[in-house]
């Protein structure tokens, strides 16, 4: 190892020209950075990590062996725009995870954010936005302009389509091909992805008291349950349960879907 006051790096990793590296850093072995990163303080590459590309990662994260982040988009149009790629402070990326940089015919960056953990072989792909307190659990595949709100929970081996959305605090089953729009505070399982009712537990860490609960219980239950066409139901929705912040943001989402839509088919106890 290669230790000064501010980092340590092993003498077999490869920083090249022009990175950038705060303190308190650790690059381990056979690693290799490229030369428009930015490693912020306490990041710690653990072995056998490729960073490269303008790929900023923030203080505190960590990187497992053989994860990649900020290589080229696995996307034809793709010319070696220079493109970015962030991680958030504190978030994990584990084992064979692989985070690819955004497109100029997308946003142009790829973002992860704080306090996620990436588990082992998922990929991220070009342009997708995850938000903080994000878990995926091993294999996850996203693909590119995904976007996953705050806290959502993806089961292992989860695919999701293109430019689909997931909602803050939802949760994805594991083997679940996602296709439409998840619906903030949802839980949705199937081959082809289906809406099981609330992420009842989710809440409750949020701190969802049991009154509250049943009102937004109630309002899901109307909205994908309810009689009467789907549109019809979410605009008496806002009327009926629109106070409470929680049924706000599912109506919110709702009324600005990707190009997918929502998913509002129901398998089994709406009421999770």
């Amino acid at each position: 190892m290669l230790t000064s006051v501010h980092n340590t790096i092993h003498p077999t990793a490869i920083l090249a020209e022009g990175a950038v590296v705060g303190a308190g850093v650790k690059i381990g072995p056979f690693c290799t950075v490229g030369p428009q990163v930015v490693l912020e303080d306490g990041v710690e590459l653990v072995s056998h990590v490729v960073v490269d590309g303008k790929t900023r990662i923030e203080a505190g994260a960590k990187l497992f062996p053989f994860c990649t982040v900020g290589l080229e988009p696995q996307d034809l149009k793709y010319n070696g725009e220079e493109t970015e790629t962030v991680i958030g402070p504190r978030t994990q990326i584990r084992e064979h995870g692989s985070v690819h940089r955004g497109t100029v015919t997308g946003t142009g960056i790829t973002r992860i954010g704080a306090d996620c953990l990436i588990m082992a072989n998922v990929h991220v792909a070009h342009d997708c936005v995850v938000g903080n307190g994000v878990i995926m659990s091993n294999n996850v595949v996203l693909g590119g302009h995904v976007e996953v709100g705050d806290r959502a929970i993806l089961g292992g081996t989860a695919a999701l389509l293109q430019f689909v959305r997931v909602g803050a605090g939802a949760m994805v089953g594991g083997l679940t091909g996602v296709t439409r729009d998840v619906t903030p505070y949802c839980r949705v399982f199937g081959p082809r992805a289906e809406m099981l009712g609330l992420n009842i537990i989710g809440l409750r860490r949020r701190g969802v008291d049991r009154a509250q609960l049943h009102i937004i219980q109630a309002a899901h239950k109307f909205i994908f349950s309810g009689p009467g066409l789907f549109a019809e139901r979410v605009a008496e929705a806002r009327v009926q349960f629109g106070a409470d912040a929680y049924v706000a943001e599912m109506l919110d989402f709702i009324g600005n879907p990707s190009r997918h839509g929502i998913i509002t088919n129901v398998a089994g106890d709406s009421e999770g």
